[in-house]
């Protein structure tokens, strides 16, 4: 996987050796990742355009806020994530594989974090488990 950090004011090695908390956009291939200091980007809209990525392609990207303890994903299912038309097949499969690939690119850094999603971005996960999207009143 490339890494690519995006230092400023705030530097992204300095960040990882004092713990400070970090904003990642990983690839949804798992080929690359940007990173940052949060202070440095803010947002991951902002993050990705400060490299060059263009604001269309922010839905290609898994994105995460993160330090050692813990990874907090964004999570946001694109309504074309794989082309898969079935919503609830779409949001597993994005669900499997974002953990594999926040994951891939924790441990390839050093992180050994919990990736949690957040209680306002399980919406989409809440009814998998209750059966909406599958057309079932449970």
């Amino acid at each position: 996987m490339k890494i690519i950090k995006y230092d400023g004011e705030f530097s992204v090695d300095k960040a990882f050796a004092e713990d400070e908390p970090l904003i990642a956009a990983v690839g949804f291939g798992g080929e690359k990742a940007i990173v940052s200091h949060i202070d440095q980007a803010v947002e991951h809209y902002i993050l990705l355009q400060k490299v060059g990525v263009s604001g269309a392609e922010i839905d290609r990207f898994f994105r995460i806020t993160f330090d050692k303890s813990a990874a907090d994903w964004t999570f946001v299912c694109p309504a074309d994530y794989k082309n898969i038309a079935d919503k609830s097949r779409r949001v597993s499969a994005f669900y499997k594989d974002g953990f594999t690939v926040i994951a891939d690119f924790l441990t390839e850094i050093g992180y050994f974090s919990d990736i949690r999603i957040p209680k306002r971005y399980r919406r989409h996960l809440e009814e998998l488990n209750t059966g909406e999207s599958h057309g079932r009143n449970s």
